[in-house]
């Protein structure tokens, strides 16, 4: 039997989805589910909705819900991690100050200044996770869904000699849409993507050997449903040669080009129709509402009479837990150091590749260089988040400062001097929640 546990599984729509798939695979169908977070209200729904999912699928498995950390880990074989550090109070003033600086910011949640405050807040919090796994369940894996997922995975492998990976669902979520536009079945394409997570490439885009970049470069540029579904993605691709990773939405933020100016922002970040469309501060508002609606929301489902799908989806972790307990082989993007994997890029940086899990743990597929346009941007973002990530663990609050200077977004809009005085108003927005700055001189 395997014990899995969640931290964080409060996080209704992952848990849920995470928990149906694992118990799809024969391997885990017995398994120990331990459902941690430190809200007990959204704890005890969550449970109630994974016990349904036990009770509808007939799963020899058992549920152990609890708000004591140490007591979920003890004894995990694997652990999924879906945080939020700060509730919405805390994280808003992210988007909500840049913005009133001119520095555009539709999701926030990576890099640029809304990323960086976001993981001076949540890297403590993962730091002590790990210290806590190597206590209570040393052999375990962590896989982490929270963002900003970089900085995070990139701490923690710095300090911590944990098994940990970052997971994110771009990765294929782009392929599928990438079949889907140039017709062919998502089952049969072949791909490689490499790069940092959310701006990671795919260097190699193939369907029976047959490069599939000529016939994706005509779609994109002819048919205008398909170019407005991913306005930044495809302006992106069709001038730089290849196709990125995660929404237009974020990755409006992660470069100079879309959100600089009023008209840019017009132009390409209000008329998208794909997920999270350009305007501004879409997370904000959607978490907003969510917190206004979420027990209406959960209570009509646990109450539904409708039976539940119980179809496995494609979230990498349920694969990876399973490859780890013996069974099938699975291939993954995951996020880890990187040791000679992508040649252009910053050794021991954190970087997204293919990764092959198995019952040894993972063993991260070695990919070369990066065409050079695309590792210029990477090596930018690199620059920033290591500075981020160190002034996280050490307290330096002018090391934040460079990191937020060197986001391409915020230079192209502020000066140096603005940017100091953003970043000295972001502090005293989050004072509370950064205990490791004991003093902040900016």
């Amino acid at each position: 039997m395997a014990r899995i546990t969640f931290i964080g599984a409060g996080s209704f729509g992952f848990t849920r989805a995470l928990v149906r798939d694992l118990l799809t695979f024969p391997l885990l169908r017995d398994s120990t589910i331990v459902l941690m977070d430190i809200n007990p209200e959204r704890l005890r729904y969550i449970g109630q909705f994974v016990q349904r999912i036990i009770d509808e699928g007939h799963y020899p498995a058992r549920l152990e819900v609890t708000t004591n950390r140490r007591q979920a880990l003890k004894g995990a074989d694997a652990v999924l991690c879906t945080i939020l550090a700060g509730g919405v109070n805390v994280w808003k003033y992210d988007i909500l100050i840049p913005n009133r600086y001119g520095v555009s910011t539709n999701i926030g949640d990576t890099r640029g200044p809304s990323g960086i405050f976001r993981a001076l807040r949540t890297i403590p919090v993962m730091v002590s996770i790990c210290r806590d796994i190597e206590d209570v369940c040393p052999n375990a894996i962590f896989l982490n869904y929270t963002n900003p997922m970089a900085m995070l995975c990139r701490a923690m492998q710095k300090t911590s000699a944990v098994k940990v990976s970052g997971l994110c669902h771009s990765v294929q979520g782009t392929a599928m849409m990438l079949a889907k536009w140039v017709g062919v079945p998502y089952e049969e394409l072949i791909y490689t993507s490499a790069g940092v997570n959310h701006q990671s490439w795919y260097v190699r885009l193939e369907h029976k050997g047959r490069d599939l970049y000529p016939k994706l470069r005509k779609v994109v540029s002819t048919d205008r449903k398909v170019y407005n579904e991913e306005q930044v993605r495809n302006e992106m691709f069709l001038q730089l040669g290849y196709y990125v990773t995660e929404s237009s939405g974020h990755n409006s933020e992660y470069n100079w080009w879309f959100r600089k100016r009023k008209d840019l922002i017009e132009k390409y970040c209000t008329h998208g129709t794909g997920w999270n469309p350009g305007k501004e501060s879409y997370i904000l508002e959607g978490y907003s509402n969510r917190e206004k609606t979420w027990r209406k929301e959960i209570r009509k489902q646990l109450k539904d009479p409708k039976p539940l799908n119980l179809k496995r989806g494609h979230e990498y972790a349920t694969y990876i837990i399973n490859a780890w307990m013996g069974g099938d082989l699975f291939e993954f993007n995951g996020n880890v150091p990187n040791n000679g994997l992508v040649d252009n890029l910053p050794r021991g940086a954190c970087v997204e590749v293919p990764v092959l899990a198995s019952k040894k743990g993972f063993e991260p597929i070695h990919v070369g260089p990066l065409p050079p346009q695309c590792a210029a941007l990477n090596n930018i973002t690199v620059a920033s988040e290591e500075m981020a990530v160190e002034a996280a663990l050490t307290g330096d609050a002018e090391m934040v400062y460079h990191a937020v200077c060197y986001d391409p977004l915020t230079a192209a809009v502020l000066s140096l001097a603005e940017i100091r005085k953003m970043v000295r108003d972001m502090f005293k927005a989050s004072r509370n929640h950064l205990p490791q700055f004991k003093k902040v001189n900016l």
